[in-house]
């Protein structure tokens, strides 16, 4: 472990210490307590910068960060996309699960998916505009969170690690959306909605690049019973599931244009969600099979290179019978979204959550949120929150 200590220059000092720009490290050695190496510090004065930048990339982040007032040179690496991206390999920022409920106003219970633990998350109210009375948190994407303000007419985008926001107002007035999903890639993001109001059907899409908005008329007939769920973003793309006969539109959020696609659905389909994972580029379904709408046993598919769906697991019966009691068999309560290697499996109606890792192909269940309390009965809304000091609000 690293203890910072002194001032100034790159040397070495004495036995197990050496000065690094003003913070004198001690190295502990792993054989005893009292034994220490000695550097040569011809040798560590010599230090390419590109080392000592791989050296800092494995240090905690607060201990980073507190390296900053020590030299102009620590200061600029946190931005530095290049180091922060060797940064977050070596170090990463903790990923969260974070929970939404109608209770918990302003603050939100975090699951820590790498240390195991639970955190809590208060919202700056700096963020948040002084006219907005009452937010709620719609969607979320690479570090971006996105909330209503519906006093103010408006959405809020905000990256809290960044400490940047942006307002954005309703495309029209009076707006009503039925489902919100934002997508953040590296050059910035878009906030799509569907909106169904008397015969009108249309989609709406926000570009941050442009800070305009869009409306495409006409979307899938086939949603408007669907409406609930986010679209999976695949290859440029929202993918969406359709109700009964169950079958899979896309929207290219380039161009606007609908697609339904012709990829045969599996059998004796109860429910099914789409999952995406986008760093690899691949497309999961989650489906119950059943009949008469009850579901007896659940599935995951992968879409394959020649367009079909190839099953890769199954949900161990006992887990089965679990999920299916907390949802009643009314799935339209069932949401699944991808985080870090996990496909996790939710209920609008049940604090915990069920999750399968995929590079192990094991499934598992977060316990419910201990500061939670037992009376909160439904309104549970998880989110993937991966911090990301570089996602443009």
């Amino acid at each position: 472990m690293f203890q910072p200590k002194g001032q100034h220059k790159t040397s070495l000092t004495s036995p197990g210490k050496m000065t690094l720009l003003g913070q004198t490290i001690i190295a502990k050695s792993l054989k005893s307590p009292t034994e220490t190496t000695e550097m040569d510090p011809g040798i560590w004065g010599e230090l390419p910068l590109e080392l000592l930048e791989h050296i800092l990339s494995f240090l905690p982040l607060k201990t980073f960060l507190n390296l900053r007032s020590t030299c102009k040179h620590f200061k600029s690496l946190v931005f530095s996309p290049p180091f922060m991206s060797k940064y977050s390999s070596g170090s990463p920022f903790s990923s969260f699960l974070l929970l939404s409920h109608p209770q918990c106003y302003s603050h939100f219970p975090l699951y820590d998916t790498i240390r195991g633990a639970w955190r809590n998350l208060a919202l700056p109210f700096s963020s948040v505009p002084p006219c907005a009375a009452q937010f709620k948190l719609l969607s979320s994407s690479n570090g971006l969170l996105c909330f209503s303000l519906p006093s103010s007419c408006s959405f809020l985008v905000c990256n809290l690690l960044a400490k940047s926001s942006r307002v954005v107002k309703f495309p029209f007035f009076p707006f009503a959306f039925e489902q919100l999903t934002l997508v953040s890639t590296p050059d910035g993001y878009k906030i799509f909605m569907l909106c169904s109001k008397f015969s009108s059907n249309y989609a709406v899409v926000y570009d941050s690049k442009v800070h305009s908005w869009r409306r495409y008329d006409g979307f899938q007939q086939l949603l408007i019973d669907n409406l609930h769920q986010e679209g999976a973003y695949f290859k440029g793309s929202l993918y969406f599931t359709t109700s009964e006969p169950f079958s899979i539109a896309c929207f290219d959020l380039e161009n606007g244009k609908w697609e339904r696609l012709d990829i045969e659905m599996p059998r004796e389909l109860t429910f099914v969600r789409l999952v995406s994972d986008t760093d690899k580029e691949k497309l999961y379904l989650v489906g119950g099979i059943g009949r008469n709408g009850i579901s007896r046993s659940m599935r995951l598919w992968e879409l394959g290179n020649g367009g079909k769906w190839e099953e890769v697991e199954r949900l161990p019966e006992l887990m089965c019978r679990k999920l299916m009691s907390v949802c009643y068999h009314n799935y339209e309560h069932v949401y699944c979204f991808w985080h870090q290697g996990m496909i996790c499996i939710c209920c609008h109606t049940w604090p915990e959550i069920l999750y399968y890792k995929v590079s192990r192909r094991t499934w598992h269940w977060i316990p419910k949120c201990p500061s939670v309390p037992d009376k909160w009965s439904c309104g549970f809304r998880w989110f993937s929150f991966v911090p990301e000091l570089y996602a443009l609000a």
